[in-house]
């Protein structure tokens, strides 16, 4: 009897055993399957890159824009940034600085996405010769006298676009962010890309009235064949006579930010054209503010 008590506790005993070594094994799967899942932002968020073309275009290395075409590379978008700033574009992580502004040297004014133009700032513009555009009526006159010197010798400098309001820029700017929202990306990163094709409203030399965008022999698309004009070989060698630079050289993208623009050429008056031909540098390094 006492035998038979003896084999029924070791059974109950060992029953037991079995029901918590199964508790333990099943809490341990119940662990593991809790375990977070972790995904890259790439994952999450990777949308095609852009490549930026046509009007104050601004540095990047990614591909085609997906309104110009196909794509080739991918680009990772980041989650939304918080800047404290009050600079209208400091939630995509944007904050330049106020450029200085000079009576003085006025041809020489720096803006870029570093340096932009101050709040209120206007600009007394004219008529140029070609008719349709106008530019800071202190520029007018030089590049009235190299369009005339450049009929003398048989080329046709078209005007395409000079001054533009702030407001028209940031309207041109906030066109784009709005497409970039409409396909899927948050405002931010929208900003981001949108700064790559159009350049920020003050940001432009364009809005300073200190530019211009030439095309040639009735052609006013603005793009890199227009290195492979008379005008454009022309202006390399006569415009700096008349106080303009080729503002955004090829190569130079990582300091001026701005990808090759051909067509775009800026006054900075005849002693800083000719220095900064002579040297071959951009004007940021002309001024010691790369």
């Amino acid at each position: 009897m006492n035998r038979l008590r003896l084999i029924l506790l070791m059974g109950l005993c060992i029953f037991i055993a079995l029901l918590c070594i199964g508790y333990i094994t099943v809490g341990m799967d119940d662990s593991a399957s809790d375990e977070p899942v972790v995904t890259t932002d790439a994952e999450a968020y990777t949308k095609p890159a852009i490549k930026p073309s046509g009007d104050d275009v601004a540095a990047t290395t990614a591909s085609a824009d997906p309104t110009e075409g196909t794509t080739a590379e991918k680009t990772t978008v980041p989650k939304e940034e918080t800047t404290v700033s009050d600079y209208e574009y400091a939630y995509a992580g944007f904050n330049p600085s106020v450029a200085a502004v000079s009576e003085e040297n006025w041809n020489l004014l720096l803006v870029n996405r570093n340096y932009i133009l101050p709040d209120g700032f206007t600009v007394k513009t004219t008529p140029v010769k070609g008719g349709g555009q106008s530019l800071d009526y202190r520029v007018a006159p030089h590049y009235n006298d190299m369009v005339t010197a450049a009929e003398a010798d048989g080329i046709s400098l078209i005007p395409v676009s000079g001054y533009r309001s702030v407001e028209r820029q940031r309207n041109n700017f906030e066109r784009k962010i709005n497409y970039y929202k409409s396909l899927g990306y948050s405002k931010a990163e929208a900003t981001r890309l949108a700064s790559q094709i159009v350049l920020m409203p003050s940001t432009s030399e364009h809005n300073a009235g200190l530019a211009m965008d030439f095309g040639t022999n009735g052609n006013y698309t603005l793009d890199e064949n227009f290195a492979k004009t008379e005008a454009f070989r022309w202006l390399s060698e006569n415009a700096a006579d008349y106080g303009f630079i080729l503002r955004y050289p090829e190569d130079a993208q990582d300091i001026t930010m701005v990808t090759y623009e051909p067509w775009h050429w800026r006054y900075v008056g005849t002693k800083a054209a000719k220095e900064i031909k002579a040297s071959g540098v951009t004007l940021e390094e002309y001024l010691g503010m790369e």
